[in-house]
């Protein structure tokens, strides 16, 4: 039996081989392997692909956050909301800054920041608020900007899975602040190890985060503060930019897909992702919702059809976050969603045939149980 895995970087890498090839043995031939022309062309075409002027790139989609919070000037005793549904990286990057992540609850239609809450969470102690575009799904933007025009506070967008979504005609991590991305491998916008990039339209803002990416060297061995090593490579670099023009096909036939799925898994007794009016969703995954999520989770593995948990316990619930002093009940969604979310096979490459495996194997759990 045909395996049908979560995400086939494989399929992706077979039709790029060549030009993949051909662009490291540039580069081992110069062996200009850090800050060389590679990144100075991926950081000016991915700030062109979003809108923005400037763009930093850096080794890690947490980094990206850090370096950006670091720039915003965040500190011990700030406070930063966010969400508890997402990736630890999120919150990690506000605790390395010394400040304090506060939690609102997201919205179960998109799996985002319930911009509702926001307003009772800040406090004098509050700078920056983090919304995160999760499984391509962009936040709901209006409101928060608005909010963040009234009290001044910056909104940082945490990108890592919405390469290429648009809210209202603008690309994500173009409407705040500053917004941050990850091109680890199973990103829409993936690299072969890690990176990530900072975008703004704010030029000092862009500066600091290029000094404090190169341990605050404003020229060799002259370092205007201290800093970090957290430079992306001339590799990863050159992988990107060739993988950048491909980018709005790959998002458009992750589209497509969702849509199948979508036909095809209609009137089942599950939960289908939400396409909501000015949100250009760009399915970085696929995720159903059902209460039968074990069950059926080893009913798809049985059948050679890998699924994903994203993600199982949210944050607040976290033993690394204890310190934070959150208990079971307080972000009630989060916790709903974290027991029944599953994600399904979701990548450009994915075939007609092994779709239709899919669906049809969703359809015969649910006769047989």
């Amino acid at each position: 039996m045909k395996r049908i895995p979560l995400v086939d970087l494989k399929a992706q890498y077979r039709p790029l081989a060549k030009e993949v090839i051909s662009s490291f043995r540039d580069i081992f031939r110069g062996m200009h392997l850090i800050d060389g022309p590679n990144i100075r062309k991926f950081e000016e075409a991915f700030g062109a692909f979003c809108g923005v002027p400037y763009a930093v790139s850096v080794g890690s989609g947490t980094e990206a956050l850090h370096l950006a919070l670091r720039g915003l000037g965040i500190k011990e005793g700030d406070e930063v909301i966010t969400v508890p549904f997402t990736f630890i990286g999120t919150v990690e990057a506000i605790l390395q800054t010394g400040a304090t992540p506060v939690f609102v609850d997201i919205d179960p239609a998109t799996y985002t920041m319930d911009i509702s809450q926001v307003k009772r969470k800040t406090n004098r102690r509050t700078r920056a608020f983090l919304p995160v575009h999760l499984y391509g799904q962009p936040c709901d933007m209006t409101p928060l900007l608005r909010v963040s025009r009234a009290t001044g506070i910056p909104v940082v967008e945490d990108a890592a899975q919405a390469h290429g979504a648009l809210y209202r005609g603008r690309r994500i991590g173009s409407l705040g602040k500053v917004g941050c991305f990850s091109f680890y491998p199973s990103k829409n916008l993936g690299g072969y190890g890690e990176g990530g990039m900072v975008v703004t339209r704010d030029r000092r803002l862009a500066e600091k985060v290029r000094l404090l990416r190169d341990h605050g060297a404003l020229t060799k061995y002259q370092h205007v503060f201290p800093g970090w090593n957290g430079r992306m490579d001339e590799l990863q670099a050159a992988v990107l930019r060739i993988k950048l023009k491909h980018l709005r096909r790959w998002n458009l036939l992750r589209r497509r897909h969702a849509a199948f799925y979508r036909k095809g898994l209609r009137g089942l007794p599950l939960r289908l992702p939400e396409e909501l009016p000015a949100r250009h969703h760009v399915y970085h995954l696929f995720v159903i919702r059902t209460r039968e999520r074990g069950r059926l989770r080893q009913f798809l593995l049985k059948q050679g059809i890998e699924t994903g948990l994203h993600y199982p316990v949210p944050l607040h619930l976290q033993k690394a976050l204890s310190s934070l002093g959150y208990r079971r009940g307080d972000f009630p969604e989060s916790e709903r969603a974290s027991r029944e979310v599953l994600s399904l096979p979701m990548y450009p490459e994915l075939t007609r045939t092994d779709r239709e495996r899919v669906i049809r194997t969703l359809r015969r759990f649910w006769e047989v149980i």
